[in-house]
């Protein structure tokens, strides 16, 4: 598979894809048609708008999902970010969710970002979203066998706040669930090709959860391959 799985889409003080648009460039490498998933914002006409216009300089003509039938022989898919809880249910209710993995497990490069990354893994248990919709399930694609969590904040040891930080709700996940989540910090992603996965993009790097371990920090270039051979156990049906 071909995998670029983005924490976030949009960077302060660039625009829309800037900030990782050489590895956009990279997994679109001949492709000249790509289809956007538009559904995890309200307005679909000018969500797939924006991606138009930031993949035109790469000379990559958009395609919304929500206008066509062009899914089915898309040369390339990219899932955009917004509620993790509406673009699964939209997904799953149209029947489009397994056609994705299919074509993507068949070799068809997959880009999401932020709720299109959540996507990739095997369920959205992990989104930081409301549910604002109520989906048939929460299984994703399940392209990669660990959950993720893009937008990743660490503990803030100065903040008087004091609700729940990420570190405790991913702690709280891991208590029912025996998964690894790892922990997308801004301006960062992941590369796959093939079972080669790599993390990139700014210095900030990632953070891995694992039931019964105390979070592991990973830099930017750091292979974790090793992530895709684990086998995820849900304690709680999907």
């Amino acid at each position: 598979m071909e995998l670029l799985l983005l924490s976030n889409s949009a960077t302060h003080g660039r625009p829309y894809l800037d900030h990782a648009l050489s590895a956009v460039r990279d997994i679109l490498r001949g492709v000249d048609e790509l289809v956007f998933v538009p559904y995890a914002l309200a307005d679909h006409d000018g969500y797939t708008a924006t991606v138009r216009a930031a993949l035109a300089p790469l000379g990559v003509s958009v395609v919304g999902a929500h206008t066509s039938s062009a899914l089915q022989s898309a040369q390339a898919i990219f899932v955009g970010g917004g509620n993790t809880f509406r673009l699964v249910k939209t997904l799953q209710v149209n029947g489009q969710l397994d056609v994705i993995r299919d074509l993507v497990r068949g070799g068809t490069p997959y880009l999401g970002s932020s709720a299109g990354t959540n996507l990739a893994g095997p369920s959205l248990r992990t989104s930081n979203d409301m549910p604002i919709v109520q989906p048939p399930s929460f299984g994703t694609l399940g392209l990669v066998p660990f959950q993720l969590n893009p937008h990743y904040l660490d503990p803030d040891p100065r903040s008087t706040h004091q609700g729940e930080t990420r570190e405790l709700r991913i702690t709280e996940f891991l208590e029912e669930n025996d998964v690894p989540v790892l922990g997308l910090r801004e301006g960062t992603w992941l590369r796959l090709r093939g079972e080669s996965l790599t993390l990139d993009g700014i210095p900030a790097g990632a953070r891995l959860f694992r039931r019964g371990a105390a979070p592991a920090e990973f830099a930017s270039g750091s292979d974790l391959s090793e992530l895709m051979t684990v086998t995820p156990r849900f304690d709680v049906h999907q």
